[in-house]
């Protein structure tokens, strides 16, 4: 019988892949909180970023990375892109800009609607959005779901 060797084996490789260019809000928060370097980017166009955006976040719309990124974020510095949520693919087109840019970059799955719906802090033009965590999203009274 012949065995595929474990690095050759098509699953390892895929999920080794998603969690290469994939991230969460969780660990978008995580690495916030412990001081990690990179840029968190909100992908989505000026209405949705005057409506509620992750504190913290770097406003570049999909399209003005081409012209935006290299003058505001140095190519030596992570970036994370996020936009609406699971329903929506901007942050892929978004990410994909950066990545053909030569940016080390990763998607957070979920966007701003999972970090929203986990807690984490968020705000508008008026000031901060207080939101509950939501328990189909996020254990209410711990700090990571341990997933």
């Amino acid at each position: 019988m012949t065995t595929t060797p474990v690095l050759m084996d098509p699953a390892i490789v895929h999920f080794a892949g998603k969690l290469s260019f994939e991230t969460d809000p969780s660990d978008v928060h995580a690495d916030f909180v412990n001081g990690t370097s990179f840029v968190l980017i909100d992908s989505r166009g000026d209405a949705s970023w005057r409506q509620g955006r992750i504190t913290g976040a770097l406003h570049i719309p999909t399209g003005s990375i081409a012209t935006q990124a290299l003058a505001s974020i140095p190519i030596s510095t992570p970036v994370v892109v996020y936009c609406w949520g699971p329903g929506c693919n901007g942050s892929t087109r978004a990410t994909l800009a950066f990545a053909t840019l030569g940016y080390q970059v990763k998607e957070m799955i979920g966007g701003y609607e999972y970090w929203a719906r986990e807690g984490y802090p968020a705000e508008n033009d008026h000031g901060p959005i207080v939101r509950a965590r939501d328990a189909l999203t996020a254990p209410l009274n711990e700090i990571s779901c341990e997933c």
